[in-house]
């Protein structure tokens, strides 16, 4: 008997045999709590909540209309027009849209960082991200400026269903798994907030589809 079964027997056996034998079911089975139902427009509800958190979001109908929206925000807002970006999304013709992106892992002078998401969860309005050789988290943590692209589909209800997708499509856990809700912000010197004191002070979500 390994030292982690030792122990749930034991803690099984203060409380009842029946239970003891079940322990790894009854992680197995992810018990949850109660969970509200959303009801209505999963996309839109993610949206506005994205919205309330102080993201921009904006919708492409297809990919392609993707860098022609990100070199507008930039221009907006007077930000640079190069930065770095996850592999997956190089191809999608940001020299076109005058914008230079490096597929690599983000470095503390990078000042705009573009990726993808898991999932985006309707409920709070957060982006989900997996960590990986073609997903460097960096990119989404060190610039001053996020972008992410998410397609329409990815949305889903809850935190729990990202998880539920996550299971279904990785199977095993990445490395890390970051929750993106709004800019980084901090209130903790005088109840002031203050933006981007320990990640993007701005994030930019587009919803694709």
């Amino acid at each position: 008997m390994s030292a982690r079964e030792n122990i749930l027997a034991r803690i099984g056996k203060a409380r009842a045999s029946s239970i003891a034998a079940d322990v790894d079911g009854e992680i197995r089975r992810h018990q949850r709590g109660p969970i509200p139902p959303l009801a209505g427009d999963l996309v839109k509800r993610f949206g506005e909540r994205a919205a309330n958190l102080a993201s921009d979001v904006a919708q492409a109908r297809t990919i392609t209309e993707v860098p022609g929206l990100v070199a507008r925000y930039l221009s907006e807002r007077q930000l640079p027009r190069q930065g770095v970006c996850w592999p997956a999304l190089a191809p999608y013709g940001w020299q076109s849209a005058g914008i230079e992106l490096q597929t690599r892992a983000a470095r503390g002078d990078d000042l705009v960082g573009v990726t993808g998401a898991f999932a985006g969860i309707a409920e709070t309005g957060t982006l989900m991200l997996l960590s990986g050789p073609e997903t460097p988290a960096t990119v989404s943590l060190l610039p001053e400026t996020h972008v992410a692209v998410i397609e329409a589909e990815r949305i889903v209800a809850t935190m729990e269903q990202a998880w539920d997708r996550l299971r279904v499509e990785r199977g095993a856990l990445p490395r890390a798994v970051n929750f993106v809700s709004g800019p980084s912000r901090t209130a903790d010197i005088e109840q002031t907030v203050t933006l981007g004191a320990h990640g993007p002070y701005r994030v930019l979500i587009i919803i694709v589809g």
